[in-house]
């Protein structure tokens, strides 16, 4: 044993282990996770024969905040708690099961809730997952409790307790509950029970004036063995129950007439739920005929038959599969990325760097995988399709998603609506009709929106089985890695950009971020939630390896493959290349603005190519000489014609993707400082820098009209793409960090999961 003398804690974490050495180091790991630091982990190893003792052991001895304690023999669940709380010492207690997992934040969440509303027990939402993946995952609660939760009074208690009922049963709950609350009453577990302890710690608890109350987020991972549910209720477990039932009768047989209907009603529930476990063993002792006369004399219990029905159904509706986990290992281990935008293809620069870090998984021997769990990557597009390059993925899943060959398409018939809406607002503009309900409302960006609980779900039934490795593509995702089930799981951040110094960007300009705003702390506080961060440009590599100093920083610049020589292009013609973001739609027009009439001044015939999604910003055009071209196939044709490529943003951070592909396309360039960005070191010498207009007009001029200077600027550019920006330099540090997730490893798990589920 283990015993922390330091300041009392917080929260006592109490876990009760049995047997549990295949999840031990998972459920403690998630405790130990916790945001909230003021804890002490009290595991009471209840007389296991496998290798939980040892484990115990070796947890206690590596973290000064986990006691464990042996108990020479097996008395229980109940027996083990009260042992536990014996030495419990934190304000609160929270129950954590030696095979469940709780989410890092859910224990300064409660606290905060039981704070603020002074509460003596809360309560929040369970993700029930089936350990063998044979079944989706389910939120526990249902109703107006999983959509804002609500207080508990004893009445709902037992309303809402009945044993094998169609509710959800509250005494599968493991609440917080104030220790003083406990201690000042005398209360504790009921050693006699070995199931539904808890259930009767809580309805002491009620009894002794609790303030009860649920919150409808999910923060508690219960995890399930097997499909029957027959098992878990034995005889002598539900005598037990029905005799403690009817000791709670006779206690309150003066209580207020609502709580004694409400719990001779739950008291009905557990009597039904004898007489079924009765009647199942008698079909397990192949005793049909006895079976069937307790089901005739006790008609309550037959309903209940639909439990094991509805399992074999399960199983049969399967086709006999044989459980995710108690399969081979795979052969390559799995890379599951889980995205939030919308992935057709490499038609913008963000899809186009998360597919090639899938390429690059495949090459380092790994399987990559998408999820993408927010419908809100349609936005207003009802449906599209995906491009060759997508194919790069072994699998892919969208929520609220149809999928056609290579068609993807919403569900939801308010997506349809919102596209027959935007397409008429159009026509009205086009129309000439300028009115309010005219005005084009872009929906919102996916890769920063809201979480939801079917957004989590999806998370732990699609990710989870594929999770070898987890890569949340943007900080944002990030949140989905407690909801993979797996913490011990390794986890990489794709930064794509750092957000905070947009933000900062956009603000000294006076305009708005396109994607999220968000201040220093909260971004390094979601980048901090992996195991590593990808980041792609050198300055907020060392930016983060500076404010996160425990985090691994993996430099992953975008590649691209060069073309055989530099592209002097041909006089007059300039192409800008962008996606409909705000730094694109700002820098534009801020060319459009100061720099543009100063080129057309001097060369008349100068013309721009547009080409990207950018357009949509711009329903009414350009000033003249400039050709919005939309989303184009192929760039290369673009690409070899133009004389210079601009990029002229104003805000905005990462690496600018559309200049290392000019760079590598050989084109003499004309950049500000922005672009340069993380960069500046390596591609300086090989474009042109200029953030004033001045400057930027008669940069671009002297490129127009100088071919031999163009030349020059372009044989540099595509010299430093071929040094700087192949996909061996540019991916060889994420592969290293592959490399050190071992197939010895990975395989060591699927084996430990296949042997829980044999």
């Amino acid at each position: 044993m283990t015993s922390n003398t330091t300041q009392p804690p917080t929260v006592s974490i109490i876990m009760a282990c049995f047997n549990a050495a295949p999840y031990l180091r998972a459920s403690v790991g998630s405790a130990l996770g916790q945001s909230l630091r003021e804890i002490e982990l009290i595991i009471v190893d209840d007389g296991s024969s496998d290798g939980s003792v040892a484990i115990g052991h070796e947890l206690a001895a590596s973290d000064h905040r986990v006691q464990f304690h042996h108990m020479a023999r097996n008395g229980g669940p109940a027996a083990a708690r009260n042992h536990a709380l014996r030495h419990a010492r934190g304000r609160f207690v929270a129950i954590l099961d030696s095979d469940d997992l709780m989410h890092p934040d859910r224990l300064k969440r409660l606290v905060a809730v039981a704070e603020a509303i002074e509460a003596d027990i809360v309560a929040d939402d369970l993700i029930v997952f089936d350990d063998a993946d044979r079944s989706p995952p389910e939120s526990f609660f249902r109703g107006s409790r999983a959509r804002r939760g609500g207080w508990v009074t004893l009445t709902d208690y037992f309303r809402e307790t009945r044993l094998y009922g169609r509710s959800p049963n509250l005494g599968f709950l493991k609440p917080l509950i104030r220790r003083d609350l406990i201690t000042a009453n005398g209360i504790r577990y009921d050693e006699g029970l070995r199931i539904a302890e808890d259930d009767d710690l809580i309805v002491q608890l009620l009894r002794a004036g609790a303030r009860y109350r649920t919150i409808p987020e999910a923060g508690y991972f219960y995890r399930k063995h097997g499909s029957s549910i027959s098992h878990r209720l034995s005889l002598a477990d539900a005598e037990a129950m029905m005799m403690a039932s009817e000791r709670l009768a006779a206690d309150l047989h003066d209580a207020p007439a609502p709580i004694r209907r409400a719990l001779a009603r739950r008291n009905r529930s557990i009597r039904a739920a004898r007489d079924f476990t009765m009647a199942i063993e008698a079909l397990k002792a192949r005793r049909p005929v006895a079976a069937a006369g307790l089901m005739c004399g006790h008609p309550r219990s037959i309903p209940l038959f639909r439990m094991p029905v509805a399992a074999r159904l399960g199983r049969l509706k399967a086709g006999g599969r044989a459980p995710a986990a108690a399969s081979p290992p795979a052969i390559a281990p799995r890379v599951c990325f889980i995205s939030n935008q919308r992935l057709i293809g490499a038609t913008n620069g963000s899809s186009a760097y998360l597919i090639d870090l899938a390429r690059a998984t495949r090459a380092a021997g790994r399987e990559p995988h998408l999820v993408q769990p927010s419908p809100a990557i349609f936005g207003r597009l009802p449906f599209f399709r995906l491009r060759p390059e997508m194919s790069v993925f072994a699998s892919h899943h969208v929520r609220g998603a149809w999928r056609v060959g290579d068609w993807v398409v919403a569900r939801n018939p308010r997506v349809h609506l919102n596209a027959a809406i935007g397409i008429a607002r159009r026509i009205a503009r086009r129309m000439g009709i300028a009115a309010a309900w005219t005005r084009d409302r872009p929906a919102p960006y996916a890769v920063a929106a809201r979480w939801t609980k079917a957004d989590q779900l999806f998370v732990t039934g699609h990710a989870r089985p594929r999770a070898d490795i987890v890569v949340a593509d943007y900080m944002f995702q990030s949140r989905a890695f407690p909801f993979v089930a797996r913490p011990d799981t390794p986890t990489a951040i794709v930064m794509h950009d750092l957000f905070h110094a947009r933000s900062d960007g956009f603000a000294a300009t006076g305009g708005g971020d396109s994607v999220a705003a968000i201040g220093r702390d909260a971004e390094l506080a979601l980048l901090d939630r992996g195991d590593a961060v990808i980041a792609i440009q050198q300055a907020e590599a060392a930016f983060v390896r500076r404010e996160l100093p425990d985090r691994e920083v993996i430099l992953a610049p975008m590649a691209a493959e060069p073309v055989a020589a530099a592209q002097p292009g041909e006089d007059d013609r300039l192409l800008f290349v962008g996606s409909n973001t705000a730094p694109n739609v700002h820098g534009l027009r801020w060319f459009f603005d100061r720099v543009w009439p100063a080129i057309r001044a001097a060369r008349p015939a100068a013309t721009l190519d547009v080409a990207g999604s950018v357009a949509a910003a711009f329903p009414q055009g350009g000033p003249a000489g400039v050709r919005f071209l939309g989303l184009v196939d192929d760039l290369a044709p673009l690409y070899a014609g133009a004389g210079v490529v601009i990029s002229p943003l104003i805000q905005g951070s990462g690496l600018k993707i559309k200049l290392i592909e000019a760079l590598a396309q050989g084109k003499a360039t004309v950049a500000t400082g922005v672009t340069l960005q993380g960069v500046e070191e390596i591609a300086s010498q090989a474009v042109a820098k200029a953030d004033d207009p001045i400057p930027f007009a008669d940069a671009v001029i002297g490129l127009l009209q100088a071919k031999t200077a163009r030349a020059t600027l372009a044989a540099k550019a595509l010299d430093t793409a071929r040094v700087h920006f192949s996909g061996d330099a540019c991916y060889r540090a994420y592969r290293n960090w592959l490399a050190k997730i071992t197939p010895t490893h990975l395989s060591q798990v699927s084996n430990e999961e296949a042997r829980l589920c044999a």
